[in-house]
């Protein structure tokens, strides 16, 4: 097709603003699929997605529409997520792209991650369309949402407003695709520039790579170049996703498709790399993307020490699809050999661990997340901590300095106060308030990174009534008060309940846990002295009891130093017991402490 035809566009959005809706409806209007074929959430592959109505992973997919003036367009959409653990995912996409549709909720408004992913489009030079969804709601607020986006974000252009569930407008929306997002640039007679965006695996083709021509054209049977890992493959298949995947006779400059090359190590492909024809090579290579730096930590240990390999294998192809997730070998003394792994946030977290478990039958365990520290020591030589049993003596430690944000939180004006004081507890920092219109404001603080990792966002919801949301950068470190607090089991520490936390609070979180875990764990037939500690100073202590057995029961009458005996064996069974048995943590209990 003539490359002036062709538009390149993804959808940006807050989570929940409907832009997987607004992609189905898209879709069913150009005819990509059949209402036969057609299921909400199409473009959601994974059934974590469907189950939990969000948007993991960002999906490519090519349209074809015929416009008012009668001519042909190729339009080739990426649908993305909007939870802020997954802006990797939106920015990989932006960068195949030409436009953005900035989709807002009409009953929600302008939030956090709409403000976030309008900067990051803006600042490609991309050509944004503002969308209002969800029209058709009695609660819908057409007239404020579309001040707030001439307010907050300086979009002077009309929007477009739609109804993604009922189809409202979905023709104008089509044809101010075509008419102000501009073709891709780019000769096809240049030698081969693709940009790598993203990349899945196969078991029967190997690693799918996922591109974006810039110039030039490849077809099945060419050589391939990956400029960054200098690898070089031949193509077996070039194709689009229409929206299930196609094989085509060759991709051509300004086009979205993929290559498969039967790459059997997913480490060969690397999102960010271009792809060039080995033969005629181009001079340089496109920009890529910059490395993002995981924030969270937790150890993924086997629960069978015998699927270690199988969770080896599991975290390479996951790695492939995901490049803001790592990981790297751990052995702990609890839990044998395993992976410490490295999230954007929690929820990135959670859905990891999720995958792990549903796509590559695993049965596993995760230890308490925790942050990067960078911790300098006496002679000024600086270490990245990202596990606590990794931390030097309290000697030889000069400072500490944790990683800090800055958290941009839109909430009512209403509740204001309550999220005042929730910022006041998590050691936040208070820089400005932005009034947003009549009934909502922006908040903008400055958190160390640990004191929002795990519940900030719930206890954010349940100060706002359920209309905050937040969205955060990563700003740098500061040094801090912190000490290492350790859990002990009858003396021997547990290294994954180990924790790097403020001074002040040490005393409050080492309770609450020995707490929790007096609850959970079940009894032994030996005493278990559960102990929180800061280096050699115990804190708090809970003592779970032992089961008792009535070894006099079968004793009638007689002396008692009959009894006395049967007494004084038990005492020393338990003694010797407690010396050699092994406390059994149940996975309850690590998950009961992730949510103090």
């Amino acid at each position: 097709m003539d490359q002036s035809h062709i538009r390149n566009f993804c959808v940006i959005a807050h989570i929940d603003h409907g832009k997987s809706t607004l992609a189905d409806r898209l879709l069913l209007r150009t005819g990509a699929i059949s209402p036969r074929e057609f299921r909400d959430q199409l473009l959601d592959d994974m059934d974590l997605e469907r189950e939990r109505g969000i948007t993991i992973k960002a999906s490519a997919v090519r349209m074809s529409y015929t416009a008012a003036d009668g001519k042909s367009y190729l339009l080739n959409l990426i649908d993305t997520p909007g939870h802020v653990d997954f802006s990797y995912e939106v920015a990989k996409s932006l960068r195949a792209c030409e436009g953005a549709l900035l989709v807002v909720d009409a009953t929600q408004g302008v939030e956090a991650q709409t403000v976030a992913n309008f900067y990051q489009a803006r600042d490609l030079g991309l050509k944004i369309i503002p969308v209002i969804n969800k029209i058709d709601l009695n609660t819908a607020r057409v007239d404020s949402v579309r001040e707030e986006l001439k307010t907050t974000l300086g979009l002077m252009q009309d929007p477009i407003l739609v109804s993604a569930k009922e189809g409202t407008h979905i023709d104008e929306l089509l044809e101010r695709i075509v008419k102000e997002i501009p073709p891709p640039g780019g000769s096809r007679g240049q030698p081969l520039q693709a940009l790598v965006f993203d990349s899945a695996f196969d078991p029967y083709k190997g690693v799918v790579v996922y591109i974006r021509l810039f110039n030039g054209s490849v077809k099945p049977g060419e050589t391939m170049l990956l400029m960054g890992t200098k690898q070089t493959h031949e193509v077996l298949e070039a194709g689009v996703f229409m929206p299930r995947a196609q094989a085509v006779e060759k991709l051509s400059c300004g086009e979205v498709g993929y290559l498969t090359c039967n790459i059997k190590d997913p480490k060969e492909v690397r999102a960010g790399d271009t792809v060039t024809d080995f033969k005629a090579p181009t001079s340089q290579s496109l920009p890529g993307y910059r490395k993002v730096r995981p924030l969270v930590f937790c150890g993924i240990y086997p629960i069978n020490p015998g699927d270690y390999s199988h969770l080896r294998d599991a975290l390479g192809k996951l790695a492939l699809s995901d490049a803001s997730f790592e990981y790297q070998v751990e052995n702990s003394s609890s839990f044998g050999m395993g992976y410490r792994c490295g999230f954007l946030g929690l929820l990135h977290m959670e859905i990891i661990q999720e995958r792990l478990e549903r796509e590559f039958d695993l049965n596993l365990i995760a230890t308490t997340p925790s942050v990067v520290y960078q911790v300098v020591l006496q002679g000024n030589e600086t270490l990245e901590i990202d596990n606590p049993t990794k931390l030097p003596e309290t000697g030889r430690i000069q400072r500490i300095e944790e990683p800090m944000i800055k958290a941009f939180l839109i909430v009512p004006s209403s509740a204001l106060g309550n999220v005042m004081q929730l910022g006041m507890s998590r050691r936040g920092i208070y820089s400005s308030t932005e009034y947003l219109g009549a009934d909502r404001a922006m908040l903008v603080y400055e958190f160390p990174l640990a004191e929002v990792l795990v519940d900030f966002h719930d206890r954010l919801k349940s100060a706002t009534r359920g209309y905050g949301s937040m969205d955060y950068e990563f700003i740098g470190y500061r040094p801090a008060d912190l000490v290492k607090l350790e859990i002990l089991l009858n003396g021997v520490p547990c290294d994954p309940l180990a924790a790097i936390v403020p001074k002040e609070k040490a005393y409050t979180r080492g309770k609450e846990i020995v707490e929790k875990l007096q609850e959970a764990i079940p009894r032994q037939l030996f005493e278990v002295a559960i102990q929180a500690a800061v280096g050699t100073r115990v804190i708090a202590r809970e003592t779970v009891r032992p089961m008792a057995k009535h070894v006099t029961g079968k004793c009638y009458g007689g002396d008692i130093t009959r009894k006395r005996k049967l007494w004084e064996k038990q005492r020393e069974g338990k003694k010797r017991m407690k010396m050699f048995g092994k406390v059994e943590i149940p996975q309850e209990a690590f998950m009961a402490i992730l949510k103090i």
